[in-house]
């Protein structure tokens, strides 16, 4: 068995990896790239022998290329990289370059060389626009409509992957990712970042800054949640998405206040203080374009998991990062 992670760099790309090192049959070579070779996570470094660390810029068609080639098939193919909601929208042409050119040149690549590969891609709820206050989105009940260059890039290679996956080409599956907290490492240019930062920089006793006002509600799902999931996604049969390719994954609404209140409920008062209030309208113009509610029944149908309470999602972190 061989998978290909893409973005592995990041936070998620090296939880991703671990777990699949800890998962899968001690056979299986996982290859890991990102535009710094990445590391093989610390928590699966028994597993070294079993990664392949390739520094890789995708935007360039020859590293596609040798990267992915039919002597070298892989079973399982996670594109996670890309450039987040805050960067995509400064910099339109990177986005597009990165996002939408570069991830459709890979899918092309895979359906060139490997027909029919597994592909998992990591969407995200910014492929949904403003929604009436209280209306409760599912997969069918209303068209994306993304207000974002991000979601928009985000949707238009989920439609890829979905047409790719009718026709044969690709074994597609496109999972929408509420915001991810709380994330180790540092600030990203994603607008959702704040909702890491103003939990995760406390406990390192260094100073946060919430860009958006504390009633703002947002979908949030924990790391571990995520990574669960999406290690399952590869498990599921093809025929069991039905006519879409594209899933809304579980995860719980959060306001910014309660995400505060948990803060100062497991760090206390100084912790607390840490956090500056600084608002920022580029940062709340795209948080408030996410719905914050979903129904995500079809996800669960489908075996994804739920995710945990926000309180034990800051726990987790503690144990793990905090000092």
């Amino acid at each position: 068995m061989s998978i290909l992670v893409t973005g592995a760099g990041g936070y998620v790309g090296q939880e991703l990896t671990a777990a699949l090192l800890h998962s899968t049959p001690p056979e299986t070579i996982i290859t890991i790239t990102d535009v710094v070779a990445p590391r093989v996570p610390p928590s699966a470094a028994q597993h070294a022998s079993r990664v392949r660390s390739i520094q890789a810029d995708l935007t360039l068609p020859q590293v596609v290329d040798a990267l992915i080639k039919d002597s070298n098939p892989y079973d399982t193919v996670y594109i996670l990289h890309g450039i987040m909601s805050s960067g995509a929208e400064a910099n339109f042409e990177l986005g597009i370059h990165v996002n939408l050119d570069a991830t459709r040149y890979i899918l092309d690549r895979l359906r060139a060389t490997m027909p029919g590969v597994k592909v998992i891609y990591t969407s995200s709820l910014a492929v949904y626009g403003p929604t009436p206050r209280g209306f409760v989105i599912d997969e069918t009940n209303i068209p994306p409509m993304p207000s974002s260059s991000y979601g928009a890039q985000k949707l238009i290679v989920e439609i890829l992957l979905n047409d790719y996956s009718r026709r044969g080409f690709l074994d597609g599956r496109a999972v929408r990712l509420p915001t991810v907290t709380v994330r180790a490492g540092r600030p990203t240019q994603a607008a959702s970042s704040f909702a890491s930062d103003i939990i995760r920089e406390p406990f390192h006793g260094r100073k946060a800054i919430l860009p958006v006002s504390r009633n703002t509600e947002m979908w949030i799902c924990s790391p571990y949640t995520v990574v669960r999931n999406l290690v399952h996604a590869r498990d599921i049969p093809r025929e069991a998405f039905g006519e879409t390719r594209s899933v809304n994954l579980p995860g719980i609404k959060v306001t910014v206040q309660e995400m505060l209140d948990a803060l100062e409920q497991i760090g206390g008062r100084e912790r607390r203080a840490l956090v500056e209030e600084r608002y920022d309208p580029d940062v709340d113009r795209i948080v408030q374009s996410w719905s914050p509610n979903f129904n995500t029944e079809r996800a669960k149908r489908l075996g994804f998991a739920e995710d945990i309470p926000f309180i034990e999602n800051i726990k987790q972190y503690t144990s793990q990062f905090a000092q």
